[in-house]
């Protein structure tokens, strides 16, 4: 029974641990080399972060339940907690440059392998699976969703993957709850649902 309770209490500690908020203090050297390091809300250091692993970081000063890092061996952007736990893939807004999403109304696009389009809390809990083929963050508790997507080059190149620069164009459009449940699709243009629901970018963007 002893035993039983030890390993409760294991349990419940290491998930307090990896539940818990911390930020990213980042140290570049005169190598122009940057040491990143956990920091938690009582501005105690964690740990080092491992250099060779972590390429590049976008994190603010501000202390949450998870961090956004390029990852060597990665794909995209990683999501970790402060147990270095991968949780998901963070959703680019913009092609061609690095800038993953950002938490707007607690939420942040996340994409599967598949790059399909859902959406995690701000403690790091994926709360509506990857499933859309683009997604805008959500306004007032509305997302506007698209579906038969297509990527328009910028500007012609010889290949395509050449070319680090899309508009996308869908056929469909229409807007999803808090919950993710589709409340309506159709062939309406972008700005036809975004005037129906009144759905405005985050000023970020």
């Amino acid at each position: 029974m002893k035993h039983i309770f030890y390993i409760i209490t294991f349990l419940i500690s290491f998930n307090n641990f990896g539940q818990e908020k911390f930020k990213i203090k980042q140290v570049e050297t005169k190598s122009w080399k940057s040491i990143y390091y956990l920091v938690n809300e009582k501005g105690k250091t964690i740990k080092e972060l491992d250099t060779a692993k972590y390429v590049i970081s976008l994190n603010d000063d501000r202390y949450r339940y998870f961090a956004v890092f390029m990852i060597k061996g990665e794909s995209g952007w990683s999501a970790i907690d402060r147990s270095e736990r991968i949780l998901f893939k963070i959703y680019n807004t913009s092609f061609g440059e690095p800038t993953p999403d950002e938490i707007i109304e607690n939420k942040i696009r996340i994409v599967d392998e598949n790059n399909k389009i859902g959406f995690a809390d701000y403690k790091g809990k994926i709360i509506i699976k990857p499933q859309f083929e683009i997604a805008t963050s959500f306004h007032k508790g509305k997302a506007i969703i698209g579906e038969s997507c297509d990527k328009i080059p910028w500007d012609k190149h010889a290949k395509e993957e050449d070319c680090h620069h899309y508009s996308i164009v869908c056929k469909k459009h229409g807007y999803i709850n808090d919950n993710g449940e589709i409340l309506q699709i159709g062939d309406f243009s972008f700005e036809e649902i975004q005037k129906k629901i009144k759905w405005k970018a985050p000023e970020m963007y």
